[in-house]
């Protein structure tokens, strides 16, 4: 990237940066991407991991938004990342007979009919509708008397930190410079126009300049910081809303699926999730540092009260495996209630040279990815080719259901269990042949890891050497969801991990103790700042923790 002007440089790795990347490559514009920690750091790996439409928007009338991402959904389901992204089914609950059954029905029905209006299946059953008995089999853990019957219906389910990382090794895939760990500080001008940034490798600490025809912004919450660097003021403020989860046992709850439930505020989701349950979320203000978010035990206790209203046996704080905070980019000015802002999104070329991203939801990424390099595209000279990520499998993706298929036959073949082939499957699809043969060349590699027995010592390798895990928290945080769902936030995984990483980086004892204690360190901060009573002093006992830093 330092060598060449791009056509166009993304600043920002979440989920739509990533997908503006691959996006724009695709098009076969010379493409580059810097994120300053690691893919999906911030919001995009702490969301609710739901690719829905998103029920709620149409009380609010918002019938385009809803149709927009349930065909999205399809597309995520079906074609782009059918290994990653899984049909899940939830309950929405009654508490009213006759009037409130139709009114949710209609609903029902018309989210059932706009999932088909993309000119492909949409990949989920349609909804139905329950009686209080059959509720009440389906999920026993209910009290008896919390609701009079129900309609089920279907969404789905993403690791959305794994996604994201799918998104940018997409990207590379496809002729894209993408780079973890390059902070942007400053923007380079000519004139008025934008011509590049100022970057700052924080692994080497070398700076440099990446100069491109069109820059995006695509840094979510920190998209007024971003626009602060350019010198000029922004059309547009994104607010950051907090949101909450609890990850709790899967036997805690006793239910064959998902259930939404309403609060005063907001909705609050049960979401099965593998061996566990992710319920949450909240819905608040935040004003306070964007990169660590903290959870107060009033979030806790918020989310285990509103859920413990229809439970039997209710929730308790010792039920809780994993807390996690993210903050949702919100549109500002529409409104002051946060869960009242909207989810839509929109872009501006602010200043020539550069196009701001900013707002929607993870479910429609690929579409805020396309709008943003319609807008770089708009300003390049040539007639460049219009955005072809419709069809754009993801990394591993192609051939996922003949290996599905071939399972019992592959687990055969490695001498690894069936439900470990499955679980490598839905992970890395077809992919997981790599992680397979750095089994067959070191067997031990085959081993759990310690204290998070869904993982193999393999993905820690993989996620190393293939998936540009640069730090222990790349792969316990996000590569691996192991600090929300070990019981110990992944303490005892961390000396196995980081010994793991350490053979493929070359790290020497130091950095591979660093590694380890910065680890520790974060899950101490964040075990405090989820027992006191605020967002101030919980931010401030977070921010105890520090940074992890590569050595020299």
């Amino acid at each position: 990237m330092r060598d060449t002007e791009l056509d166009v440089l993304v600043v920002g790795g979440g989920i739509v940066g990533t997908g503006a990347a691959l996006d724009a490559v695709t098009r076969g514009l010379s493409t580059g991407l810097v994120e300053a920690r690691d893919w999906s750091a911030g919001t995009s790996s702490r969301s609710s991991k739901l690719v829905h439409g998103g029920i709620r928007y149409l009380e609010q009338l918002n019938f385009a938004l809803v149709r927009e991402a349930l065909i999205e959904r399809g597309l995520l389901l079906q074609r782009i990342a059918p290994h990653l992204v899984k049909p899940v089914k939830f309950l929405f609950p009654l508490t009213h007979h006759v009037w409130e059954r139709a009114y949710i029905g209609a609903g029902m029905a018309m989210y059932d009919v706009f999932s088909w209006t993309g000119g492909r299946p949409p990949g989920v059953p349609h909804h139905r509708h329950l009686t209080r008995s059959q509720l009440l089999r389906a999920i026993p853990s209910l009290k008896r008397d919390a609701f009079v019957g129900g309609l089920t219906y279907y969404d789905a389910q993403v690791d959305d930190a794994r996604y994201g990382a799918s998104v940018a090794r997409t990207a590379a895939h496809y002729g894209a410079h993408v780079a973890t760990r390059v902070r942007v500080e400053g923007f380079i001008k000519v004139g008025e126009r934008v011509v590049g940034v100022h970057a700052h490798d924080l692994e080497s600490g070398e700076r440099f300049d990446v100069r491109a025809k069109q820059v995006v912004n695509a840094t979510g919450v920190w998209t007024d910081d971003t626009q602060a660097l350019v010198g000029e003021r922004g059309q547009f403020h994104v607010r950051a809303s907090k949101g909450v989860h609890l990850v709790v046992p899967r036997d805690r709850i006793q239910s064959t699926m998902g259930m939404i439930l309403r609060t005063e505020k907001s909705v609050l989701f049960v979401i099965p999730w593998g061996r566990h349950w992710i319920v949450g979320t909240t819905d608040t203000d935040w004003r306070l540092d964007k990169a660590h978010p903290a959870a107060t035990a009033a979030d806790i206790d918020y989310i285990l009260e509103h859920v413990n209203e229809v439970l039997a046996t209710p929730l308790t704080r010792e039920d809780v495996e994993g807390v996690y905070a993210g903050l949702r980019p919100l549109l500002a000015g529409e409104s002051e209630q946060t869960s009242q802002l909207s989810r839509e999104h929109i872009v501006t070329h602010s200043v020539p040279g550069l196009v701001v991203i900013a707002g929607g939801k993870w479910t429609t990424y690929r579409v805020m990815a396309k709008d943003a390099i319609d807008a770089a595209v708009s300003a390049l000279d040539g007639r460049i080719p219009a955005s072809v990520t419709e069809d754009i499998a993801l990394v591993g993706a192609e051939g996922y259901q003949a290996a599905w298929n071939q399972r019992t036959a592959i687990a055969a073949r490695h001498g690894v269990h069936p439900a470990r082939i499955e679980h490598l499957l839905n992970r890395f699809g077809v992919l997981a042949d790599e992680v397979l043969a750095l089994i067959d060349e070191r067997p031990e590699l085959a081993a759990p890891v310690p204290g998070a027995d869904d993982y193999l010592q393999a993905e820690v390798v993989y996620a190393t050497t293939h998936e540009g895990a640069l730090h222990l928290d790349d792969v316990l945080a996000r590569r691996t969801r192991i600090s929300i769902e070990a019981w110990d936030r992944g303490v005892s995984a961390a000396p196995v991990a980081a010994r793991l990483m350490a053979e493929v980086l070359g790290w020497d004892e130091r950095q591979e103790r660093l590694e380890v204690e910065t680890y520790l360190e974060r899950v101490r901060a964040e075990r405090a700042s989820q027992t006191m009573p605020d967002d101030i002093s919980a931010d401030r006992v977070r921010l105890e923790a520090p940074e992890i830093v590569r050595m020299p």
